[in-house]
């Protein structure tokens, strides 16, 4: 048997930080060798970062990038590692990984298959590498093999897939293993949405079956560069069988993932199998020298943590992502702490858990002396720090109430500051309101009514709001965290420059429907290993309201637009699925067959009337985080014109048709 113990690494990277970047990547191949790894897999672009847009476009990126690997070289001295960085080549950017051999570039790899959908642009900035062809790279003084490349290193054969070339039909891992490969390694940069760890691993799994070969996925951790989510979670597989994963959602700056694979193994599997004969053109095999040490077995570890599986995956898989978003938000922006306009409401309170629990699970996993050294900007008190108290370092919530709100509110938004310890003030701005209302009245010579001006009347409160949370986050050096959903960005309930106030909205790519339930969920069963989070009554058991008229109106959301779960399914036809209005009425008619199809038709409608109307609105929101494939967000997923016809004729036909079926 001859065994080769791999590994692959997960980084928390930042795009252009070079300096931060580099000192990672050396700490993972130092973390990789105390651990036996002789071949380590790093994460796509880990040099440059993944996210640098369009400073990919600059002469000088990949000009640093270039020289950042050769600083990088003599830290992989007895080892076999990939890199990755873009490259420059004959007027062309690709966008490469790098081999190395012991302190040596042996080549490198051009990526195939360019992600171009949702979130991701990469055929803007790189141009993708035609399959068989080779060309050469001067880097220094050497001559070095640049294109569709394996390696022959010695005597294990190693490929390529990098991230997108995987998620195809016509993956290159046929080629490679017709040249023989031993090992496929898969740097990637894979963002997390929810549910897509399964379909890595199906495609890691399935790699190493079809091809006969081990395979090592690697892929970012962290809020890399603002929207995006990376969740780890390394993979190594062998022959149809899954030898290890490793965490998810994990604070670490980095983590290495190992296993002990076995050459002779995959080889023999390879013979036994109906797979192609082996090719005779070996001009895309590049050969080195590589002594490998001798390893004992290991046995497999796959499993992970039980919250990877069951009937509340999605709710677990919010609770982490988000938390860990913030926290690398936090920090890389330079911000002091979180601010947060708390109504009371599922909305608020929602962003508020979500932090508690990044306090919570940061000094589970890290502890109190790492916390400090990721937040030195932070203003800590003397002593020790708990939950608490970090919790209330870092996040500041205030109730601001006018002569329309609650007391209902007004104590839920207080319960939930005080259980997870938050700074609580409360703001009255009535005043400020009056004042407003007042100046218009006399400008304009008559009184503002809620007859006639109910929509200003609401927007003013909202606004009247925001100056003072502003200028609260501004004195603490904080994060104003706007608070809207999805479902409400989707039809424009929101009010600009009031409760869409904020640097950044974390939960704007979560629907309210969805949000309702996971406030359920975290009050009565919450995140696997930190319990429950009973103050949550309060809110759960509210109608959803924004307070902005008279208590006497009882104004509700869903009295303002429709039922919330009807809300998503119109929502999810429209936006995922791109029906015309008929279409998505059909299709909610059959998910939802006991409402009246007069309702549905009305509910459509407005869904689509405000949809296109709002479309500004959504353009002017706070950057948010991107956490499934099915937002309405113009900047990662759906793009939408700012004017358009309305989808008049549209709902024409939508009309005629109900009048059938009713008629």
């Amino acid at each position: 048997m001859r065994r080769i113990k791999v590994g692959a690494a997960i980084l928390n990277q930042t795009p252009l930080d070079w300096d931060g970047n580099a000192r990672n990547i050396v700490l993972a191949i130092e973390h990789a060798r105390a651990l036996g790894v002789t071949v380590l897999c790093l994460p796509e672009l880990c040099i440059t970062g993944y996210g640098c847009e369009d400073a990919f476009l600059s002469a000088s990126t990949h000009q640093m990038a270039l020289e950042r690997l050769v600083e990088l070289l003599p830290h992989t001295r007895g080892m076999i590692a990939c890199l990755g960085l873009p490259v420059l080549h004959r007027n062309g950017l690709f966008n490469t990984a790098c081999l190395v051999s012991d302190g040596r570039i042996v080549g490198f790899v051009a990526k195939h298959f360019l992600a171009g959908e949702g979130i991701h642009y990469e055929p803007r900035w790189f141009k993708p590498w035609p399959r068989a062809v080779r060309s050469r790279l001067r880097v220094g003084d050497a001559d070095l093999p640049f294109g569709d490349l394996c390696f022959d290193c010695g005597g294990c054969r190693i490929g390529f897939e990098i991230c997108e070339d995987a998620w195809v039909a016509d993956r290159p891992g046929a080629w490679l293993a017709s040249l023989g490969v031993d090992l496929i390694l898969n740097p990637s940069a894979s963002h997390f949405a929810f549910g897509k760890h399964e379909v890595r691993k199906r495609f890691v799994l399935e790699g190493s079956r079809a091809f006969d070969v081990s395979y090592v996925y690697a892929n970012l951790v962290g809020n890399e560069a603002g929207r995006a989510i990376y969740d780890g979670g390394a993979l190594i597989a062998s022959a149809g069988r899954m030898l290890t994963t490793g965490p998810r959602f994990t604070f670490a700056e980095h983590d290495i993932t190992t296993a002990v694979i076995d050459l002779d193994a995959t080889r023999m599997a390879r013979a036994r199998s109906a797979s192609p004969s082996p090719a005779c053109d070996l001009d895309g095999i590049v050969t080195c020298d590589f002594a490998f040490p001798e390893i004992d077995p290991e046995p497999a570890t796959d499993g992970g943590p039980a919250w990877q599986v069951g009937p509340h995956v999605k709710e677990e898989e919010l609770v982490r992502a988000v938390s860990l978003a913030l926290f690398d938000y936090l920090r890389k922006s330079r911000s002091s702490g979180f601010v947060v306009s708390l109504s009371g409401g599922a909305d608020s309170s929602s962003i508020v858990c979500l932090i508690s629990f990044m306090v919570r699970a940061f000094l589970a996993e890290q502890g109190e002396h790492e916390l400090r050294r990721r937040l030195a900007r932070v203003d800590w008190p003397d002593g020790p720090l708990d939950a608490r108290s970090t919790t209330r370092t870092l996040l500041t919530c205030a109730y601001q109430s006018t002569r329309n709100s609650s007391s209902i509110t007004r104590e839920a938004a207080r319960k939930v500051a005080t259980s997870v310890g938050a700074d609580f003030l409360e703001l009255d701005v009535d005043g400020l309101v009056t004042g407003y209302v007042e100046m218009i009245s006399n400008a304009l010579g008559r009184d503002l009514t809620w007859d006639h001006d109910d929509l200003a009347l609401q927007n003013i409160q909202a606004r009247a709001r925001a100056p003072g949370i502003w200028l609260v986050a501004n004195v603490r050096n904080a994060l104003l965290l706007a608070t809207s959903n999805r479902s409400e960005a989707s039809v424009g309930y929101a009010t600009m420059d009031g409760d869409t106030c904020g640097g950044l909205a974390p939960i704007a790519g979560v629907d309210k429907a969805f949000i309702r339930r996971w406030l359920r969920w975290m009050e009565s069963d919450g995140p696997e290993g930190f319990g429950t989070f009973p103050f949550l009554d309060v809110v759960n058991a509210q109608q959803p309201t924004a307070e902005l008229r008279p208590a006497s109106s009882c104004q509700t959301d869903e009295g303002d637009l429709m039922p919330y779960d009807v809300l998503d399914l119109i929502e999810r036809a429209a936006i995922r699925d791109k029906l015309p209005p008929l279409d998505a009425w059909t299709q909610v008619r059959t998910q939802m067959p006991e409402i009246d199809p007069r309702a549905l038709a009305t509910w459509v409608e407005r869904f689509y009337r405000l949809f296109s109307r709002n479309q500004w609105k959504r353009e002017r929101y706070a950057p948010s985080f991107h956490l499934d494939d099915e937002n309405v967000d113009p900047k990662t997923w759906f793009r939408f014109p700012i004017l358009s016809g309305g989808y008049e004729r549209e709902l024409a036909a939508l009309r005629a048709r109900v009048e059938q079926v009713s008629g």
